[in-house]
């Protein structure tokens, strides 16, 4: 993400110094308007500022390798480039309109800028919020999916046709169990994955009978968790 920023500041950077060619490239006087009259500065500054928060929004989105993270911070990209439109626009007219008092000016792109802030500010709030509860569920969920991998992998180990039994039903319950995790049930997860660890080692010795014995002590302890699971949703 980080290269497509720079690719980003690039286009940036060609937009920022076409607006500035502009304002100051082109002749002071066209007929009757005088190109540094009425609230041009007021206008400039605004547009400027736009620009700025333009890119600080767009870095805020593009600072991270994550294309999640990307997902969650567009807004903050779209909002800020349709403040930067709405403030070229609004900017230019008190840019160019003749003997327009500066206070004028200032009202108008400061009422855009204001509601631009408070809407990117919103558009990041809400962004961190999902984030941080991605986090949360990845974290309450990471027991269930890693003991799920590992039952996964261990079906490569199973030589004998029971043993093989054994895993995928382990394997599959594991799978289609609920991950979530709280307090509630770190003391059955624990048990779950003390059986798991002693389970996969008789299948790497192909144990039969004590892998049997265990994958069905396995499925009841699953079954045991998800009923758990379920009352604390309640």
């Amino acid at each position: 993400m980080k290269k497509l920023f720079k690719y980003y500041v690039a286009v940036w950077a060609v937009m920022f110094v076409i607006f500035n060619g502009v304002c100051f490239f082109t002749p002071k006087n066209l007929g009757d308007l005088d190109k540094f009259g009425g609230a041009f500065w007021t206008g400039y500054v605004f547009i400027t500022l736009a620009f700025i928060g333009q890119l600080a929004c767009a870095y805020i989105a593009l600072k991270d390798n994550s294309s999640q993270k990307l997902f969650y911070h567009l807004p903050l990209i779209t909002i800020s480039y349709t403040g930067l439109i709405v403030t070229l626009i609004f900017g230019s007219l008190t840019m160019i309109i003749p003997n327009l008092p500066n206070w004028v000016g200032i009202i108008v792109c400061l009422l855009i800028l204001a509601f631009c802030a408070v809407s990117v500010i919103k558009a990041g709030g809400a962004a961190e919020a999902v984030a941080q509860t991605d986090e949360k569920i990845a974290v309450q969920t990471s027991v269930i999916r890693s003991m799920t991998a590992d039952a996964q992998a261990l079906m490569a180990y199973a030589d004998d046709t029971q043993i093989q039994a054994d895993c995928k039903k382990v394997y599959e319950a594991l799978r289609y169990s609920d991950p979530m995790s709280n307090g509630a049930l770190v003391e059955i997860n624990n048990r779950l994955s003390d059986k798991m660890y002693k389970f996969s080692e008789f299948v790497k010795v192909n144990d039969v009978d004590n892998a049997n014995a265990l994958a069905d002590e396995i499925l009841r302890i699953i079954n045991e968790r998800n009923i758990k699971c379920k009352q604390s949703k309640q």
